[in-house]
């Protein structure tokens, strides 16, 4: 038997206000995306001014990073570096854009954190506020 863990809606929670906060206090608009350890979407913001693109952005860099198990940027970089599509995995939900990274604890993933409206560093940093936030709350 396998047992599995998965982010569920508190930690998402945890994620979402951390990740906005963060966004507020840089004085930006943008898209935070929380998924489960098979990158389905548990939750979703979209702060005030934030443009309609960074939605199904959000959602697929948290869903390639679950299913990769590793940051969605990190996909596109190897596509580069041998020239195969990012979609060559047969889904057409995968992207190579900075900003989703997983949630990794005891050395499983358990969902992922995808922030997308910004440039893809901030996109990044952001989310990992989501994530030490999801973390801190498991270690206490």
């Amino acid at each position: 038997m396998q047992t599995t863990l998965n982010l569920g809606e508190a930690e998402a929670r945890l994620a979402i206000d951390a990740c906005v906060h963060a966004l507020k206090t840089r004085g930006k608009a943008g898209v935070v995306a929380v998924g489960d350890s098979h990158g389905e979407l548990l939750a979703l913001w979209r702060t005030d001014g934030c443009a309609l693109p960074p939605i199904v952005i959000a959602q697929n860099k948290v869903y390639t990073a679950a299913r990769v198990r590793g940051p969605s940027g990190d996909l596109g970089r190897a596509a580069q570096i041998d020239g195969s599509d990012v979609h060559y995995h047969g889904d057409a939900r995968y992207v190579g854009w900075d900003g989703g990274a997983p949630v990794i604890y005891n050395g499983q993933c358990i969902g992922a954190v995808a922030v997308s409206g910004l440039s893809g560093v901030e996109d990044l940093e952001i989310a990992h506020i989501g994530i030490t936030a999801i973390l801190n709350s498991l270690d206490a």
